[in-house]
Order: structure tokens, then sequence, then C-alpha cells
């Protein structure tokens, strides 16, 4: 092929940019917390912002003046590289973030915020808790963790407690198998 044909300018400058930042929040909504939620973001982007930014510089700069090798100057360029994504993308979430406070009479139905305990039952295709109850918390994106129980609000299993009262069976239609959890308590 001819070299009239290949963009090396095009390329090269491929190979340098980072992919573009994916943000988790479904097109047009909020990045709805929890007030924990909300200060857990703003401590992390403000100590990056404060801190880790600075400090990676710093490094930089001393690490550059005692001659470190090549290597290491650019380990250290990638790690300025990877905590600038992180602000970035924190910035991002803390632009479209919405605070959720909890009702103040309590919830009547699980809503974002509110811990529902659910008894699973068993149901075809092998339900991981099947028979037994579970509490899930609704938070935000950024703050579910389901090895304890907090779930973000666009997961399947919150989609479909949002909404139910104590006592009503709610259907999560999850990849592997439909999960029938019926509404023991709301907090």
């Amino acid at each position: 092929m001819s070299r009239a044909f290949v963009n090396d300018d095009a390329s090269d400058a491929r190979g340098d940019e980072a992919p573009e930042i994916k943000i988790p929040v479904p097109p047009g909504s909020r990045n709805y917390l929890t007030a924990e939620g909300a200060a857990a973001l703003s401590a992390e982007l403000s100590k990056l912002e404060t801190e880790g930014r600075p400090g990676l510089a710093a490094e930089l700069e001393k690490a550059a003046a005692r001659g470190a090798s090549e290597d290491e100057l650019s380990a250290l360029r990638r790690a300025i590289a990877r905590l600038g994504r992180r602000i970035e993308y924190l910035s991002r979430m803390a632009a479209l973030a919405e605070v959720v406070e909890p009702p103040a009479g309590g919830y009547e139905r699980v809503a974002f915020g509110a811990t529902a305990t659910v008894r699973h039952e068993p149901s075809a295709g092998g339900a991981a808790f099947g028979g037994h109850e579970r509490r899930y918390r609704i938070v935000g994106i950024d703050e579910a963790d389901p090895e304890r129980g907090l779930i973000g609000w666009p997961s399947p299993i919150a989609r479909a407690l949002m909404g139910k009262r104590v006592g009503e069976t709610a259907i999560a239609r999850l990849p592997e198998a439909e999960e029938r959890l019926i509404i023991l308590s709301i907090e």
C-alpha cells in the first residue's frame, strides 16, 4: 500500500488519547446520592485535588531532578494521568449530583435511600438466595456495594423493589433468572 493512504499523524494522536470517560448515570438522569454518598464523593474529590495531584506532581519533579530513569518518570506521568481521569470522573458525577433526603415521616414504600428487608422466594433457575432473608439499601451508583447490601438505584433488584409496600412481592428480572422478593419491612 502506498504511504499516501496512511495518516501517520492520526494514528499517533489516537495512541496518546485515553478512552472517553464513561458516566454510569442513565442519559437524562441525575446522579442521585444519599447524604453519606455525597459527602464521600466530595471528600474524595477534594483530597485528590488538594493532596493527590500536588503530591504526585512534586514526586515527578523530584524524580526528574535526581535523574530518574525514563521508565520511572513514565510511570509517574501515567499515575498523574490516572489520577486526573479520576478527578474528571468525580467532577462530572458531582456536577450531576442530587442528594435525596429521606422523607420526614419515614418510608411507606421502597424508595431511594430506603432499606428493605426481603425474603427471596425459591424460583426455577436456582436463585442464589432462595428462601433467605436479605436487607437491601437503595443508594447511588457509586455508593453500591452489593456484598454489604447496598444496591445502586438502576440495578434490576432496586428497580423491582421501588414503589412496593410491606407484604407486596417484587419480581426482579436478572440475566440468569427471575427473583421473587417479598417485602418484609422498610426503614
